[in-house]
């Protein structure tokens, strides 16, 4: 498809940067984790890598898997197919898995948000599974879109066999693939409303109520961690996918196979020191802000917005200037309806001394139908009379 550069500008940014910043200053493995099978740490927003330690091994995630569930869940809701207050019902089939659990009866009726509250603060395979269930049909059905979206971030080493990460054989992740899961699931900024809370309930009206206590400790003990999933099984050992918000810059640190919970969130500590210490961020547009506006053919509306898919920022060591950045926007061409909301209808990338230093996809701001026959044809004809007066 043929594509039409929008916009060129260029910015001058106060805050930080230099050329070879970002290049070597990462340290060693000895110098930030040990005694854990794999780690990783990334600035959210441009996904740059900060440090990494055998990132891409294969490993069990086990109830880290629970990030792609709830992204899966986190979409449903932003495209409008899932609200919030919707009442889930829990087959026999969720209700019977074990391990990590709130203990829904087969029958029972919870809301969305309270089903997700059950997977983000409790961990619930119970929650995980109906919700499953009732998004796609089945579970099946589910952990094929949970695949699906592993494809389509291009991710090469991760492959779900369920949706809550009890041991499976073929069923693995990486540190790497782990990190840009919860990079997308981020886009999302109300997950941390759930994945932040340290303490809630369940049935709080009934003489069933449930306390829920986060899995994730750190949420309690590291200012400015709000998420997002920790794991145990005996074969995976202790992981945790953590994310820390601080002056603006957000980060992901993952680890896998700590031997201890004591451990894990040690290592997991280490690395949210380094990146707050060494690094910051220039933020430069929210999420869902709008850059451009796309020509639709064939629709009920001839244009749409091109918004941002996600926050995007500068990512600078501490101490150096930024300066000469460059944006530039492109806008498809050539769309034709039907468009959904959240298709990508460009690209925009910022570029320093001639190198993309983020690229990130535009989307639609909402769906845009294709016209039916008298729509177009009265703008078929209302051209005819133009052209002929």
């Amino acid at each position: 498809m043929k594509q039409l550069v929008y916009l060129i500008v260029t910015i001058l940014f106060t805050s930080i940067w230099a050329p070879s910043a970002l290049a070597a200053e990462e340290k060693k493995s000895a110098d930030i984790v040990s005694n854990v099978k794999s780690a990783i740490l990334i600035e959210r927003d441009t996904g740059k890598v900060l440090y990494e330690k055998n990132s891409k091994e294969k490993l069990p995630p086990a109830s880290m898997t629970k990030i792609m569930t709830m992204l899966l869940i986190m979409e449903a809701i932003d495209k409008g197919k899932l609200t919030w207050d919707e009442k889930i019902r829990t087959s026999e089939r969720a209700a019977s898995m074990g391990g990590s659990q709130i203990f829904l009866e087969p029958g029972e009726e919870m809301t969305a948000k309270e089903m997700m509250q059950g997977i983000a603060i409790g961990s619930g395979n119970d929650a995980s599974v109906a919700m499953a269930e009732h998004i796609a049909g089945s579970e099946e059905a589910f952990i094929e879109m949970m695949n699906d979206k592993v494809k389509e971030l291009g991710l090469k080493d991760t492959v779900f066999k369920n949706t809550t990460g009890l041991p499976e054989s073929g069923h693995y992740s990486s540190a790497y693939d782990m990190a840009i899961i919860a990079k997308e699931l981020l886009k999302y900024e109300d997950i941390t409303k759930f994945t932040g809370l340290y303490e809630s309930y369940l049935r709080e009206n009934t003489d069933k109520k449930f306390w829920l206590v986060n899995t994730n400790k750190l949420v309690r003990f590291y200012p400015g961690v709000d998420g997002l999933k920790t794991g145990f099984t005996a074969e995976a050992k202790y992981c945790l996918t953590a994310t820390a918000q601080k002056n603006g810059m957000r980060v992901i640190a993952v680890v896998f196979g700590a031997p201890t919970a004591k451990e894990r969130n040690a290592q997991v500590t280490k690395m949210l020191d380094y990146a707050f210490s060494q690094y910051q961020t220039q933020p430069v547009y929210k999420r869902n802000q709008t850059i451009g506006v796309a020509k639709v053919s064939k629709g009920q509306e001839k244009t749409v917005e091109a918004v941002t898919s996600e926050p995007l920022s500068l990512l600078t060591k501490k101490g150096e200037k930024t300066k000469d950045v460059k944006q530039k926007v492109t806008i498809q061409k050539n769309l034709k309806a039907p468009i959904k909301k959240g298709d990508q209808v460009g690209s925009i990338k910022l570029i320093r001394n001639g190198k993309v230093i983020l690229n990130s996809p535009l989307v639609a701001k909402k769906d845009v139908k294709q016209a039916g026959f008298w729509t177009l044809y009265k703008r078929s004809f209302g051209m005819f009379t133009k052209a002929g007066k």
